[in-house]
């Protein structure tokens, strides 16, 4: 991606944030406690003046009831096909991982797919807001090798296996290999208004 698009995308990023935030009601400062970032954070964010990490965007979206994919997408459905082209894609400025929304949108399926490529010795940490709702959702490596630790409990992941969990707390994906690993994350949800711990 290029810098201008950079620009773009921090900016609609901002302004769905700032939309979210609104229609629940909330102010910066509530946010802010809900989600355990900092006022001034979410107020640049909502400004386009910042590039926020995986680890912000989804204690800011479990803080707002959304997925990561709801803050991450346009709010236009595509129908029930999803042309490769057209599914939305970000990159973490943090650990350069990127994460892509398979799944069609605005269909009103229970259910979500995103397919993560985490560069080589690449670590992400990801965490819900305090009080938000247990996630289920499965881990699909497709390539390579992924060490998730969940809740304190370390997987070792290899090329074709998958691991279900019932999310409640922290979680960390790491790459241990020289090479990207690439996976599927499916989440069992409901129009996107859950919290997100696809990484």
């Amino acid at each position: 991606m290029d810098f201008e698009t950079d620009i773009d995308i921090d900016r609609r990023l901002g302004e769905r944030l700032k939309a979210a935030r609104q229609r629940h009601g909330l102010t910066l400062d509530d946010l802010a406690r809900r989600a355990g970032v900092s006022r001034a954070m979410i107020s640049r964010i909502e400004r386009g003046e910042s590039s926020p990490t995986a680890t912000v965007l989804v204690r800011l979206g479990s803080g707002l009831g959304l997925s990561l994919s709801a803050l991450l997408e346009e709010d236009a459905g595509t129908g029930p096909l999803a042309r490769r082209a057209e599914q939305p894609a970000w990159r973490d400025p943090a650990s350069g991982y990127l994460r892509r929304n398979v799944s069609p949108r605005g269909t009103g399926s229970g259910f979500e797919i995103v397919e993560v490529e985490l560069p080589a010795r690449a670590e992400v940490r990801l965490d819900s807001a305090t009080g938000a709702p247990s996630l289920d959702q499965q881990i699909w490596v497709l390539r390579g090798r992924l060490d998730l630790t969940v809740e304190g409990i370390r997987h070792e992941l290899a090329e074709g296996d998958c691991l279900q969990m019932h999310l409640r707390g922290p979680i960390t994906y790491h790459n241990p290999g020289a090479a990207p690993v690439r996976y599927a994350v499916i989440l069992a949800a409901g129009s996107g208004t859950f919290p997100g711990h696809a990484a």
